[in-house]
């Protein structure tokens, strides 16, 4: 299956059953980046970057809490040995 990117043009073919509505890409011709709009007939709109960016700042937050909860644990470890 295959969409139009409302860029450049280009064909972007994609596998239907990978895609769902609101998944984002990058269009391999002009790299822009792209939201899945409709799923019949399949259709991209632009993303806006600034989502983009945010979605993987959240990402790395969640990444750095986890670490800083696995450095709680290891200090609490670490004051039991000391007992």
């Amino acid at each position: 299956m295959s969409a139009i990117c409302p860029e450049c043009d280009s064909p972007i073919d994609v596998d239907e059953f990978d895609v769902d509505i609101g998944d984002e890409l990058t269009c391999t011709e002009c790299g822009s980046f792209l939201r899945v709009a409709s799923d019949s007939p399949l259709e991209f709109e632009l993303a806006d970057e600034d989502d983009l960016d945010e979605e993987a700042e959240a990402e790395e937050k969640d990444g750095e809490e986890v670490d800083a909860d696995d450095k709680e644990e290891e200090d609490d470890d670490d004051k039991d040995d000391d007992d």
